[in-house]
């Protein structure tokens, strides 16, 4: 079958000619040829194999391309890469593989291209086109991808052992292409998956950590964390999520399954935020439950102070992947810590002082944290679910009226330490921040503006209540 439409961009000429003048053959395979069958829309990344030195192909081409641009050498792995046109091109000399039990590198030697392809972690990935001239567009397809590709199966080209125990990153790029494509990842794929997910432990943190953002990146990442937890992957990655599966009963009172109710925050904040942190947020919005639950007769199942259990928990589970220990964190932290607070007001009257204490509290995340909350709310009772969102949207209103008037988010006291030292002639001391907290808490109170005048008049009778002379 031929398909030359996919090679409608010149850089394929172009490759074409400089494989001619290597006297190479070389072909495009992976990706690009696999979402050009799906039409999955543009592509960014192009990988190209050459029977011959990956290397030399790509210097060629840059010496052909009219921009002459830079190319990137990694020797230790035979590879070069170029940018052209905003899109990224890889060479690679075609070579077979072996490994050893420790790691994932391989042992490389060069090879023809059927071992290429048999080197490819997925039937799916293993669909290559013929850039040679007189083959141009021939799709190669030794493992039935194609058929793969419409049957929305996940399969390896060999034995799913050897391939995932030779690179168990693989594993959790079977369960991100499950996620990405809907597609199904294969019986005899997916047991081989719980075989061997103890090899997932000799992956570094990063690579685990880049799969894990691709899942949740995508539309219901709750495919993914469904077969992470269901081939053991996830007890190894976040045992976090995994101690949240499961309902106990004492006494015929039982508690949700906070896994699962988990899963679908995360899917239902993900039709409403791109942003990756924020869905990292929705994840871990309620670890805290499985170190603080608790029964009692009185009140039955509690899990007291979650949040901030939670929130401590985050920063643990970041060091341990090797995630950002920056700002990012900080937000997924803030999220985490603050998420019940906007469910607590929505089953209350909405009172400004609330509003003004949330909007001082959350600062400029204010609207992600709305938008968790929201999300949070998984009752399948239709009456419970209307009041819980006709409150939010009441709480959303209030938050811009508050803010329009009273501008508590950032807040910055109207009177500063050092006005209130000249004015009472002090050094530093506990009592400047006796006065300056009462100020804060009068103004989220709404018992002053935030006004500079009010402010100072609560100085002073703050600083005659302490016994505070007037300089």
């Amino acid at each position: 079958m031929n398909h030359k439409e996919a090679l409608h961009h010149n850089i394929f000429n172009i490759i074409s000619q400089s494989a001619k003048e290597l006297e190479l053959e070389a072909f495009v395979i992976g990706g690009y040829v696999r979402d050009y069958i799906l039409e999955r829309g543009s592509h960014k990344d192009i990988d190209i194999v050459a029977i011959g030195s990956g290397i030399a192909l790509a210097k060629q081409v840059a010496k052909n391309l009219p921009t002459q641009p830079k190319v990137q050498i990694f020797k230790t792995y035979g590879t070069a890469m170029l940018r052209y046109d905003d899109i990224e091109i890889e060479f690679v000399g075609a070579r077979k593989e072996s490994y050893n039990e420790d790691s994932r590198n391989p042992i490389v030697e060069n090879g023809t291209l059927q071992d290429d392809q048999n080197r490819r972690d997925f039937t799916i990935n293993a669909l290559a086109l013929n850039l040679s001239e007189a083959n141009y567009g021939d799709l190669l397809d030794p493992f039935d991808g194609v058929k793969d590709l419409n049957n929305k199966i996940i399969r390896t080209p060999l034995n799913p052992d050897i391939t995932y125990s030779d690179d168990p990153l693989r594993m959790m790029r079977a369960i991100r292409f499950a996620t990405q494509l809907n597609f199904e990842i294969e019986e005899v794929s997916l047991t081989a998956i719980e075989r061997n997910k103890q090899r997932i432990e000799i992956i570094t943190k990063e690579r685990i950590v880049v799969e894990l953002h691709k899942i949740l990146e995508s539309k219901v990442p709750s495919i993914g964390f469904l077969l992470l937890e269901k081939t053991g992957l996830l007890d190894i990655i976040l045992p976090e999520l995994t101690a949240l599966k499961g309902i106990d009963e004492v006494e015929g009172q039982r508690h949700k399954d906070n896994f699962y109710h988990t899963l679908e925050v995360v899917d239902n904040i993900s039709k409403h935020t791109e942003d990756v942190w924020l869905r990292w947020a929705a994840l871990l919005h309620d670890i805290g439950k499985a170190p603080t639950k608790k029964f009692s007769k009185k009140v039955g199942w509690t899990f007291h102070a979650h949040e901030f259990e939670g929130s401590k928990m985050v920063y643990h589970l970041f060091k341990r992947l090797k995630m950002p220990l920056n700002d990012k964190m900080k937000f997924v932290q803030k999220m985490v810590f603050m998420s019940s607070r906007p469910i607590v007001l929505a089953t209350d009257i909405v009172t400004d002082s609330a509003v003004r204490r949330l909007v001082f509290d959350a600062g400029d995340y204010v609207e992600d944290l709305m938008t968790l909350c929201e999300a949070d709310i998984t009752t399948k009772n239709p009456k419970k679910f209307s009041k819980y969102h006709n409150n939010f949207k009441i709480v959303r209103q209030k938050i811009i009226e508050v803010e329009e008037r009273d501008q508590v988010r950032n807040f910055q006291p109207p009177i500063s330490g050092e006005e209130i030292m000249s004015a009472f002639n002090l050094k530093p001391s506990r009592e400047i921040g006796l006065i300056k907290d009462r100020i804060k808490e009068a103004i989220l109170d709404g018992d002053i503006p935030n006004e500079y005048d009010a402010a100072y008049q609560l100085m002073l009778k703050e600083g005659k209540r302490l016994g505070l002379k007037i300089s």
